[in-house]
């Protein structure tokens, strides 16, 4: 078993997006400076005897020019090169689009469920709660400014989706976990390797290392704040275990650490 680990490129946003309250006015500091940051979007591919599995699909190429609403092209500055586009990542991995026997999204926000439509042949695992509530906020209004984290087109992809709420062993030595609190369900992953170890990857359960603390702290996009703590727990009960490697989310400083594509871990 290899995982690779599809570099898509940088987003841009507000620090408060990842860690609640990294500015905040008070009385000597009235009008703070607030801090523009650039976080990693990333997939994740598994080359397992049994099957080709994909985790989550990134941000599509056309984010910015008419796929995301004006108000996300504003307060997210998605930016890619020609190599981090989602199928050429895929081709340094030895793949194309089709080879992907199954996909699992952590959950349907923007910049995890981009190119889904690339794998409308495959099995689509998803977290039932979280799929129910995209597709309620996506069709309750016309305003797609109201959609939050969601994109319409996303959820209307015809896939073969399969609604889970359940942890189990998709794969021997591939777990899917239930992460909730970033939204009403995340899918997390855990991968248990031969050479590399077992790696955790929580998706926006946990962002960076910033939000797993001790002590942690709750970023400022989230559903569920008891069960975002409660995931976090859950995580590092995981992490000492199995002695893991929590692979961060969107952590611009562990990326950087972090086995790019064609590197894998084995």
């Amino acid at each position: 078993m290899k995982v690779y680990i599809l570099d898509n490129g940088i987003l841009e946003f507000d620090a408060n997006c990842l860690v609640n309250f990294t500015t905040r006015a008070t009385s000597v500091n009235k009008t703070p400076v607030h801090k523009w940051i650039k976080i990693p979007i990333y997939a994740v591919l598994i080359d397992h005897p049994q099957a080709k599995i994909l985790y989550d699909t990134g941000c599509a190429s056309n984010s910015m020019e008419g796929k995301w609403p004006e108000y996300h092209t504003i307060e997210n500055t998605y930016t890619f090169t020609e190599d981090q586009r989602f199928d050429n990542q895929l081709q340094k991995a030895g793949f194309k689009p089709e080879d992907i026997d199954i996909v699992v999204m952590s959950h349907m926000h923007l910049d995890h469920a981009g190119n889904l439509d690339m794998f409308k042949h495959a099995d689509v695992y998803v977290h039932k709660e979280d799929f129910a509530n995209g597709l309620v906020v996506t069709h309750k209004s016309p305003d797609p400014n109201t959609y939050g984290g969601y994109i319409r087109a996303d959820l209307e992809v015809p896939c073969n989706f399969k609604l889970v709420e359940d942890e189990f062993e998709l794969v021997p030595g591939v777990q899917i976990l239930n992460l909730p609190g970033h939204s009403p369900g995340v899918l997390g992953l855990m991968v248990h390797l031969k050479n590399s170890g077992t790696l955790i990857f929580p998706s926006d359960a946990l962002y960076s290392r910033e939000n797993y603390g001790p002590p942690p702290r709750i970023s400022g996009i989230f559903y569920d704040s008891i069960n975002f703590f409660k995931t976090i727990e859950k995580i590092r009960k995981l992490e000492k275990k199995y002695d893991a490697q929590v692979m961060f989310s969107h952590d611009i400083g562990f990326f950087q650490t972090m086995k790019l594509t064609p590197g894998y871990y084995d």
